[in-house]
């Protein structure tokens, strides 16, 4: 059968896209081609005849995916009747790699070298290439320790849940840990501890495990979490979604606790509701009527967790470690699906869909990178793998 018999008959070019599939994303093995055929139907063009998608050429979608202005272009809600539709960037997108695929433009290397593909949201996604030659070079080019990547296995998982994802990184979290304790043990207390990192990334499971760790020694322990300083989610969309810094945050407040923590002074902080997403306080930093505070008592260890928290110059120096902890965006999918749409039902799945295509490579390029660059420490849970700077790493070792 010719390309073109294929490319205008969707039984066919089903059969052939998920053949040719499985070998961009191994979990697409546990379907059936018929349930492969669901998903697909919902991005067949209106005519069905999947000729009609015009494909760019290799070059071209690189420096596409790789340009910031591509996913601010992308919209979170657009409509359809009223129905949140997926962008029609991101179907294009999908649609142009699918037929590539099978015309056989685009080999399932390169594809796989640039992107993954979901399987519950039945898009590609850009894959975000942190560690950088600027970040390496801040980290001393190779990992302090490394362990086996047990994560691979989770490229047959459509969602993950937080019990094979913990067992996956016991090795790399234990050393993190053990790492910790040596470095507080030289610095001595009370201590900032902040742990950055992408959503789903595992920061608020680490930090748990590890203030039970540093009470069982007896240590006083406060966990500070930006996320509750964060403005109300409508006034933040309409200044702009990634507004990173002072402008999504109740700041002042924010910069105020940290002072009064770390002089030993107990501090009231705003609350965030994630159900609403709504803020106990005003934009002027006053309580709302009904709103309820969060009350944190002084500490010997202060955590502080968030996706920014040394980006901010004028408390960047209160920090006395300074930790990013890091998943790779296909995994924290995955995990995203299962916590914020199975149990939490936090988001619309298509809302959700347009919302972590568009953030994940403009957060990497403000928020994260920017953090790896002058950390003290990568958790790289994907990678099982602890990077620390050099003089970092003369403390661990001591």
């Amino acid at each position: 059968m010719s390309v073109s018999t294929i490319l205008s008959n969707p039984e066919s070019f089903s059969a052939a896209l998920y053949a040719v599939m499985k070998q961009v994303n191994p979990g697409l093995e546990e379907l059936e081609q018929y349930e492969f055929r669901y998903g697909l139907d919902n991005l067949t063009p209106e005519d069905g005849d999947w000729a009609s998608i015009v494909l760019d050429g290799q070059e071209a979608i690189e420096q596409r995916i790789n340009d910031v202005n591509f996913y601010r272009s992308i919209q979170i809600k657009p409509r359809v009747d009223e129905r949140i539709m997926l962008d029609p960037v991101i179907v294009r997108l999908t649609n142009m790699l699918f037929v590539g695929l099978v015309m056989g433009n685009y080999p399932p290397d390169w594809v796989r070298e640039h992107f993954y593909f979901d399987i519950r949201s039945f898009i590609f996604l850009h894959r975000t290439a942190y560690f950088t030659e600027a970040v390496l070079a801040h980290l001393g080019e190779a990992p302090y320790r490394q362990f086996v990547a047990r994560q691979k296995r989770f490229d047959r998982f459509q969602s993950l849940g937080y019990k094979d994802f913990k067992e996956a990184n016991a090795e790399v979290d234990q050393l993190f840990i053990d790492s910790l304790q040596r470095l507080i043990a030289v610095r001595g207390t009370p201590i900032l501890l902040a742990i950055a990192g992408p959503t789903a990334a595992g920061k608020t499971e680490i930090v748990s495990r590890l203030r039970s760790v540093f009470e069982e020694q007896g240590r006083q322990i406060a966990a500070i979490e930006m996320d509750n300083f964060l403005t109300d989610r409508d006034y933040r969309e309409t200044k702009g979604i990634f507004t990173q810094g002072k402008e999504a945050l109740h700041y002042e407040l924010f910069k105020q606790c940290l002072v009064d923590i770390c002089q030993g002074r107990r501090i009231i902080t705003p609350r965030y509701d994630f159900i609403y997403a709504t803020s106990s306080h005003d934009l002027q930093g006053i309580l709302k009527p009904g709103g309820i505070p969060v009350e944190i008592e002084p500490a010997d260890i202060i955590f502080i967790e968030g996706n920014f928290p040394f980006l901010l110059p004028e408390v960047a120096h209160l920090i006395g470690i300074k930790t990013v902890y890091l998943t790779d965006d296909a995994v924290r999918m995955k995990r995203k699906w299962k916590r914020d749409i199975d149990y939490r039902k936090k988001y619309e799945p298509t809302y959700f869909r347009n919302r972590f295509f568009k953030e994940q490579f403009i957060m990497a390029q403000i928020a994260y990178i920017p953090q790896m660059q002058i950390c003290d420490m990568v958790v790289d849970t994907s990678g099982a793998a602890l990077w620390v700077t050099p003089e970092i790493k003369k403390l661990i070792d001591g």
